[in-house]
C-alpha cells in the first residue's frame, strides 16, 4: 500500500458536505464548514447548527407591554382591507347594511320592510336583530359604514375611521404587539356594540367607531405609562372626549362611549399587569374577564327584549 503524498493528507471537507473542500472552521464547533453552511458571527463564522443552537439560548425581544416586536402593523392593516372591502361590499349590494348592522331588536314585516321592535307582535311579522340570535351584528357593525349619500357624513365616515386607524393604530400595534392588539381592537368594537344594545337596542347603527374610541384611549393610557410628554396626550384624550360629547347629537354616542371604557379596562391591564413571567397570564385573564362581562350583560339584555322587561 502506498502512502498518501502530503498534499493529499491536508485536504479537509465541510462536515455536512464530504464531497466539498473547505479551510474554514466553525468559531463554536470548530468543525470545518463550506460556504454554504457559513454564517457570520461576531467574530469569524459559524455553521448552522450553532446557529441555530445560539438562536434558541437567546431571549426574544418584547415590547414594553410584553407583546412580540414587529416590523409592520400587519393587523392594522388588515382591519383597514376589511372596513374597504366590507364598503365596497354595502355599495354594490345595498342590504348588507340592513343585514349585518349593529341592531339588538327590531321586526320585518311582511312587505319586506323594517319596523320599531315590540315583544308581541302580529302574525307575519318576525323579530330581527340580536334578540333574534344575530349575534355576529355585535361585530359585523363595526366593520360597516354610511353609504356614500347616506347620513350626515356619508363616505367622510370611513375616511375619519380609517384615517384615524392608520395614525393611530399602527403606534398601539408596535407598542402592544399584534395579539394584544387584536385582542384590544376586538373587545372595543364588541363593547360599543354591548352599551349601544343596552341603551339603544331599536337604533341600528355602524361604523368602527367604537373600535377606534377603545385603541385611542389605549394610545392615552399606554403613552402616559411610558412617560411620554404629559401635556402632548392630555390634549389627545381631551380631544378624543371633546369629539364625544359634539359628536353625540348626530352619531351613536353610544358605541363610542363602550369603546371608550372596554378599551380602557383592556389597556389598563396590558399597561399596569406586573413583570414577570405571569404578566401574559394575567393580561389574557383580564380580556376573558372583560368579555365575560359584555356577554352576560349582551345576555340579559336580549333576555329582557324578550320578555317584555326592557
Amino acid at each position: 500500500m502506498e502512502p498518501e503524498s502530503p498534499s493529499e493528507s491536508a485536504v479537509t471537507t465541510c462536515y455536512r458536505h464530504p464531497k466539498v473542500e473547505s479551510h474554514v472552521r466553525c468559531t463554536r464547533c470548530d468543525r470545518y464548514i463550506c460556504p454554504d453552511c457559513m454564517r457570520e458571527a461576531a467574530v469569524g463564522h459559524q455553521c448552522v447548527e450553532c446557529v441555530r443552537e445560539g438562536a434558541r439560548s437567546v431571549r426574544e425581544a418584547r415590547t414594553a407591554f410584553g407583546g412580540r416586536i414587529t416590523t409592520a402593523p400587519l393587523v392594522t392593516y388588515t382591519f383597514i382591507v376589511l372596513n374597504v372591502l366590507a364598503y365596497l361590499a354595502e355599495v354594490v349590494r345595498p342590504e348588507t347594511l340592513d343585514r349585518f348592522s349593529m341592531l339588538g331588536a327590531g321586526l320585518t314585516g311582511p312587505d319586506g320592510g323594517h319596523y320599531v321592535w315590540q315583544d308581541t307582535y302580529p302574525a307575519g311579522f318576525a323579530a330581527e336583530g340580536v334578540v333574534n340570535g344575530e349575534w355576529y351584528r355585535l361585530l359585523t357593525g363595526a366593520f360597516l359604514h354610511l353609504p356614500p349619500t347616506q347620513g350626515t357624513f356619508g363616505i367622510l365616515h370611513i375616511v375619519m375611521n380609517m384615517v384615524t386607524l392608520w395614525n393611530v393604530g399602527r403606534v398601539v400595534e408596535s407598542q402592544l404587539g399584534r395579539a394584544r392588539y387584536l385582542a384590544l381592537y376586538l373587545l372595543s368594537a364588541l363593547g360599543g356594540s354591548v352599551l349601544v344594545l343596552l341603551l339603544a337596542p331599536t337604533t341600528s347603527t355602524v361604523g368602527a367607531s367604537g373600535a377606534l374610541f377603545g385603541v385611542c384611549t389605549a394610545y392615552y393610557v399606554l403613552a402616559r405609562r411610558l412617560g411620554a410628554d404629559t401635556q402632548g396626550v392630555n390634549r389627545f384624550m381631551a380631544g378624543l372626549l371633546l369629539w364625544l360629547v359634539l359628536s353625540a347629537a348626530i352619531t351613536s354616542w353610544q358605541g363610542h362611549l363602550g369603546g371608550l371604557l372596554t378599551g380602557s379596562a383592556v389597556a389598563l391591564a396590558f399597561a399596569y399587569a406586573p413583570r414577570g413571567g405571569r404578566r401574559t397570564l394575567i393580561q389574557a385573564g383580564a380580556c376573558v374577564a372583560v368579555l365575560a362581562v359584555l356577554v352576560l350583560l349582551a345576555v340579559g339584555m336580549t333576555s329582557a327584549l324578550r320578555n317584555g322587561a326592557a
